[in-house]
């Protein structure tokens, strides 16, 4: 049983976004949100709200709720957004099918204007241009302008379900897909959305990818006990992580590259040295103690999501257990639990503070994250690590303890 929490107060419920209105196709599948998503500017959040509708909302939600700012007034208030018309940027995107994956891409205004086609009228490009790629039922990626609304590109070479999308974080515009076909694609936007690698090497659905931060490595995930590594420079296979025992749905890289915590059915999360294949930690979701145990007696442990933290020191984790769970990195336990019922997908805010959770009933929860200023020793870590791989660590004339720290060793 997990201790420590019987005098913490739950994390506040900061707003829920819902559905506008029931589709009239309303059934028991196709409304759930298996994927939400922020810009990396912070600037927009969108999430799939089931029915083939995705669903683009400037952020923050509102001038009166501002949740880019911890206010104690709103703590343990149940805000319900019904986001009717509320800002004419609001856009609704019909996707034609039922999406699953959903990721936001950036470009500067210093790139040039022909790396996408002028279909529409209006500003081609602002300070920032945001771009959103839809993964689709039928295989599909649709690629939209932000700011317009207006489709880009209709990428096609997926067989099955698009399940994932991830950007490459340098801003390339190379866009990875993972997808039931068993494969991931990689994309590049600059050259009209042509498709410019296949990686085979999964025997089942591939689940969720991961790129690192300095787009050098990428993860991906399947209906299998491993984990596979590529390198993002010669899309070759540098190594399986072995050490799950039930498929691995999700996996995310730690801000500086230096992790890589992986999620499984078997109710573990696993953080990795991507360099090394080592693993670090194991971490086991166990029933809560009675009085935070909001789930009565369903206790499937089963991970769905795993996302790290903006500062890079805490984990979220959704699981089957109805519980959103906030990890501490250096402890690398639970420091906050909060409910959430038939959870599916989570993600950080990108300047923290703030998680956000979908669900199977297509609904959006905001949960309050800690809000601390990182210590010196991890800013300086951190520096290092987005530059240097452990082995390039290893060689430096620094004390042996300075080098356990810079690795991640002292978990």
């Amino acid at each position: 049983m997990e201790k420590g929490f019987e005098n913490r107060d739950k994390p506040a419920l900061l707003a829920e976004l819902i559905p506008e209105h029931a589709h009239q196709s309303d059934r028991k599948s196709g409304c759930e949100t298996w994927s939400v998503s922020f810009s990396p500017d912070g600037s927009y959040f969108a999430w799939s709200q089931g029915h083939c509708l995705v669903k683009l909302v400037p952020w923050p939600l509102s001038s009166t709720l501002d949740l880019g700012n911890k206010c104690s007034e709103h703590k343990g208030s149940n805000t319900k957004l019904s986001r009717n018309g509320i800002n004419d940027q609001e856009r609704t995107l019909d996707c034609g099918h039922i999406v699953w994956g959903l990721a936001f891409g950036a470009c500067s205004s210093s790139q040039k204007k022909q790396n996408f086609p002028n279909n529409h009228q209006g500003p081609k490009f602002e300070l920032l241009r945001l771009v959103l790629a839809t993964g689709l039922t039928n295989g599909h990626i649709k690629v939209w302008e932000v700011q317009t609304g207006c489709i880009l590109f209709d990428l096609v070479g997926h067989q099955d379900v698009v399940r994932h999308l991830a950007f490459a974080p340098n801003g390339s515009l190379l866009l990875v897909s993972a997808s039931r076909d068993k494969t991931l694609c990689v994309w590049d936007l600059k050259r009209d959305g042509k498709q410019i690698h296949v990686l085979s090497g999964h025997k089942q659905w591939v689940y969720c990818c991961s790129i690192s931060p300095d787009s050098s490595m990428l993860s991906s995930v399947a209906g299998e006990k491993s984990v596979l590594l590529w390198s993002m420079r010669s899309y070759k296979l540098i190594r399986k992580l072995k050490g799950h025992e039930s498929s691995v749905v999700s996996c995310d890289f730690s801000p500086d590259g230096a992790l890589l915590a992986t999620a499984s059915y078997d109710a573990h999360v696993i953080v990795w040295d991507p360099y090394t294949g080592e693993s670090l930690t194991k971490l086991k979701h166990l029933p809560l103690c009675p009085a935070l145990n909001y789930t009565e007696d369903f206790q499937d442990g089963a991970v769905r999501s795993i996302s790290f933290s903006p500062e890079g020191l805490y984990l979220a984790t959704v699981a089957d257990d109805r519980l959103l769970r906030l990890w501490a990195l250096e402890l690398w336990t639970i420091v906050d639990v909060a409910p959430v019922t038939n959870g599916l997908c989570s993600t950080f805010f990108p300047h923290g503070g703030i998680i956000a959770a979908g669900t199977r009933d297509g609904h959006v929860q905001f949960w309050e994250a800690p809000r601390i200023l990182p210590s010196l020793r991890h800013l300086c870590r951190k520096a290092v690590r987005r530059f240097l791989t452990t082995y390039q660590v290893m060689t430096l004339p620094f004390p042996k303890k300075m080098k356990e720290f810079l690795t991640y060793r002292t978990l």
